[in-house]
């Protein structure tokens, strides 16, 4: 029985300190769930630089910092079994992003984002990203 290959999509976990001092998430909606930027690895392509793409694509922040290396974790299986999401963590220096048009599709990808600490983040996520999300926090307190 052959096992069907899985899409991969590569994204960034991106967080900024706060005023505070406390680290904030960058959260990203479409579709009605919360997210954080990502997009399909493409032929050829090494995950990170994937990550690192889409996150300039879908946000134009182009300031990322992996100070915590590149260690990643993925997502189970997503979208009918058919895709994981593999997220790094980096910090950037933005406040302010712009969600550009993707010209594809004609219009942003996503309709909102959001600087979200980690137990509004955790409030927000859709299920499959909580892990994900709790990683990165562990890692970057």
């Amino acid at each position: 029985m052959s096992r069907k290959k899985l899409i991969l999509s590569a994204g960034v976990i991106v967080c900024r300190q706060g005023q505070d001092g406390e680290y904030l998430f960058l959260l990203l909606r479409a579709y009605g769930f919360w997210d954080f930027p990502k997009g399909i690895v493409e032929p050829g392509e090494d995950p990170v630089q994937a990550a690192i793409r889409e996150t300039e694509e879908e946000t134009t922040i182009n300031d990322l910092d992996f100070k915590w290396g590149f260690d990643y974790r993925d997502t189970g299986p997503y979208n009918n079994r058919s895709k994981i999401a593999r997220y790094y963590i980096a910090e950037t220096k933005t406040r302010d992003i712009d969600l550009p048009v993707n010209p594809e599709i004609g219009k942003p990808e996503h309709d909102a984002y959001r600087w979200c600490t980690y137990q509004e983040a955790l409030q927000l996520v859709a299920p499959r990203v909580k892990d994900a999300l709790s990683w990165a926090h562990s890692v970057i307190s």
